[in-house]
């Protein structure tokens, strides 16, 4: 059992009523993102009613429509976190249609999760700081993006002209050209190269491309792999570089991570993918006993699914590349007057609020 999850798992909490809201916004990846938040509400020990709130982000829209139209799910009790997310297993996530993807019910299941832990907190007036002992600092932050179709820096130019101290995270496709590729490392601002080698029937799947993936090694030596396809081509290409590599998209818990090819010196942390709070809590914890470094990831969080992600890393992960920039940055259009990196540490909210 994890020590973590061992100090919130104890947690009385009672369900009176759930409700859900549904977002859309445009991205700059190109795409409409569809997120649907959860509210669990509840009285405490003495009779004040608090909501708590979790974000599903499950990526296809058939089934945020889906969900629309299926009944509430049945979470009314007592309960205490424990028993609730042993509840949740007995729960059908996807109950008019299976997910379009298996990712799916880790995504939804996070929501709920995430929704009932924030309950328990501020039914028992704790911020998750106080429960787990460890106080939030300031958080270092990158952007991420793409550099559009064809590829061109000028996405990049006009972020780094608003906010010269920007550091980015970056998906490079096999039509980033040589020239291209020293613009953009003459920068000196990329972290993260996020390759995608391991995503399968996504829009964004890249094949594994050796000659890509060399060029990218050398021009960027010092920036952190992610997601790399390791095939007999690409794996020459990493010898002596293992340090450099991150996993993101198959790092579900413990399990998946002793799984990967070699021991990781890093790893992308996108709590919604663990599913429960309890898989979550043992892999950082996993991570921190042998040294793994962590950043926390984002999925295009629409509403308070980012400040979860931010709380997250100001708890565990604050100094990483994280993946958890404002949600402006994802805009369409480069915003002024953002917030830069490192973001102030949140105060000890009750629940798993940021302020």
């Amino acid at each position: 059992m994890s020590d973590l999850f061992d100090a919130v798992s104890g947690l009385p909490l009672s369900i009176e009523s759930t409700d859900r809201t549904r977002r859309d916004r445009d991205t700059s990846s190109g795409f409409v993102r569809t997120t649907t938040t959860f509210r669990l509400s509840g009285p405490d020990a003495e009779g004040t009613t608090h909501t708590g709130r979790g974000e599903d982000v499950t990526y296809d829209t058939e089934d945020h429509d889906a969900l629309a139209d299926a009944p509430a799910f049945d979470l009314e009790g007592e309960y205490t976190f424990a028993s609730f997310s042993e509840r949740l297993d007995d729960i059908d996530l996807f109950p008019t249609k299976d997910p379009e993807r298996e990712t799916g019910y880790h995504y939804r299941r996070w929501a709920l999760e995430s929704a009932g832990l924030d309950l328990a907190l501020r039914q028992n007036d704790r911020s998750l700081g106080e429960a787990v002992g460890r106080d939030p600092d300031p958080i270092r932050f990158v952007a991420s993006m793409r550099l559009g179709d064809p590829p061109t820096t000028d996405r990049l130019n006009a972020m780094r002209d608003e906010y010269p101290d920007a550091e980015f995270k970056l998906d490079p496709t096999p039509d980033w050209d040589a020239d291209l590729i020293e613009a953009v490392a003459a920068t000196d601002a990329v972290r993260i190269l996020d390759l995608k080698g391991l995503y399968e029937g996504t829009e964004v799947d890249v094949e594994p491309d050796p000659d890509l993936y060399a060029r990218l090694v050398d021009a960027f030596p010092d920036a952190v792999i992610e997601d790399p396809a390791l095939t007999s081509e690409t794996r020459p290409l990493f010898d002596g570089e293992e340090g450099r590599i991150s996993w993101d998209y198959p790092i579900t818990g413990v399990e998946s991570v002793e799984d990967l090819p070699f021991e990781p010196r890093w790893l992308n942390v996108k709590p919604s993918r663990f599913g429960t709070v309890q898989s979550l809590f043992e892999t950082i914890e996993w991570a921190e006993a042998r040294g793994v470094q962590l950043y926390g990831g984002g999925q295009f969080e629409l509403g308070v699914g980012r400040d979860h992600i931010q709380l997250l890393a100001a708890l565990f992960y604050p100094d990483g590349p994280n993946d958890v920039a404002p949600g402006g940055y994802n805009d369409p259009e480069v915003r002024t007057g953002l917030p830069t990196s490192p973001l102030d540490a949140p105060a000890h909210s009750v629940g798993l609020s940021w302020d």
